[in-house]
């Protein structure tokens, strides 16, 4: 390992808005900044569900349901498909398009971050299939549902998609969400997605499933901070958000990711906004 050391944002719960608020802030200060990579690890609670930038919340979840269960709702600055997230772990990684390890491509730095994974899962025992094709949901009731189908180099266990992968590019700097489902509840899933059971159980499956047991978030925290390490070759050093990024984090929780009018209808204040998205 060499090189610059990557900044760590350690396993941390946070509301959804939080959580998204600090990777804007995470990834806005790096468009301005050059700084390097920043790999973050986090969970949801209460549980969300999170829409892709370009997602109608109308027409892709069912909010009433969400509201009735107590599921949040926000709106990514990254793409793709709408995500329950509550039994998962989710990692977030900010870093130059232009990177050694990565691709001025999204199906390249994919590329990149799925080997980690499927190391992750192999140290786990399975054996995961990468995608290489992708497939499409366009057309059937599954269309919202990220995991209904997967992208190209998104994983599969035993056909089924594990975990999901969306990505927001601008001004030379990306940011990658991905979701690593650690269990599911189908009819919870279907319920807030607006989708049948049958159809995320012949799609969805989670690491309890596939192990048998369950699998502790900061122990799976840990297995990935080693693949990340092991496969690319970095440093990951343990830090903070820096005062600059904690103001923006709080700026963007006030007038965008609190706010119902951008979580449901994509709309804030402009100066909030991100740059461009390619997905």
């Amino acid at each position: 390992m060499n090189g610059t050391p990557w900044r760590l944002l350690p396993y941390r719960v946070c509301r959804a808005a939080e959580n998204m608020a600090v990777d804007e802030a995470v990834f806005r200060l790096n468009l301005r900044q050059g700084l390097p990579p920043t790999l973050r690890f986090f969970g949801w609670q209460p549980p969300a569900v999170s829409l892709g930038y370009f997602q109608k919340a109308s027409r892709e979840i069912d909010v009433a349901a969400c509201r009735r269960a107590g599921i949040d709702v926000v709106r990514r600055p990254t793409g793709g498909k709408a995500v329950l997230h509550e039994h998962e772990l989710t990692y977030s990684l900010v870093a130059a398009a232009d990177h050694p390890l990565f691709t001025r491509d999204v199906i390249g730095t994919y590329r990149v971050v799925t080997a980690c994974i499927v190391e992750v899962l192999r140290r786990l025992g399975l054996t995961p299939e990468i995608a290489f094709e992708g497939r499409s949901a366009a057309g059937t009731p599954l269309e919202g549902y990220c995991f209904a189908a997967p992208s190209r180099y998104e994983l599969l266990v035993g056909g089924r998609k594990i975990c999901g992968s969306a990505q927001v590019r601008a001004g030379g700097v990306f940011l990658q969400h991905g979701s690593l489902l650690v269990d599911i509840d189908p009819v919870r899933t279907a319920s807030v997605m607006g989708v049948s059971v049958d159809g995320v159980v012949k799609t969805t499956t989670a690491l309890r499933e596939q192990l048998g047991r369950v699998i502790g978030y900061e122990d799976l925290a840990r297995l990935l901070r080693g693949a990340f390490e092991d496969t690319l070759g970095v440093r990951l050093a343990e830090g903070g958000l820096s005062p600059a990024e904690e103001a923006l984090k709080e700026r963007l929780l006030s007038e965008k990711y609190g706010t119902e009018r951008w979580n449901l209808e994509g709309r804030a204040d402009p100066g909030a906004e991100p740059g461009g998205v390619d997905r």
